[in-house]
């Protein structure tokens, strides 16, 4: 299976973990610029989200967020350590995943393809 990371605009990341499961977590950008995470609001299992949409809110000792869906899917999985131990997410962004979808394997390939690859986030981060 294809574990290389894509990256969204809005600063989450994707990976698949089969053809069409997909772990959905925060960028490094994302964590820095949250500062330390105190909270994440976990979303109800069973929900279907469409590529762009909120699907769980996060909270820091600087501000609130939220934490879109870079693909469309079926929640299947949430992180539930976050909810005891949210700083994880400030120790290992690029790790630690916050939820994981089941997608539809031909949509999820064209979704893959409007993200970036790390080269591709790096050059969008240097413009910032």
């Amino acid at each position: 299976m294809n574990k290389e990371q894509r990256f969204s605009t809005t600063h989450q990341w994707a990976e698949k973990v089969s053809d069409t499961q997909v772990r959905i977590g925060i960028s490094h950008h994302a964590e820095a610029a949250l500062g330390d995470v105190v909270y994440v609001e976990l979303p109800e299992l069973g929900k279907e989200v469409i590529a762009g949409e909120v699907l769980a809110g996060i909270e820091s000792v600087k501000t609130a967020s939220e934490i879109q869906s870079p693909v469309t899917g079926k929640l299947l999985a949430c992180n539930t350590e976050l909810e005891d131990t949210p700083e994880v997410l400030n120790e290992a962004p690029l790790t630690t995943w916050v939820f994981l979808l089941e997608a539809d394997a031909v949509q999820l390939d064209k979704e893959w393809q409007t993200l970036l690859d790390a080269a591709a986030y790096e050059a969008l981060l240097d413009t910032l």
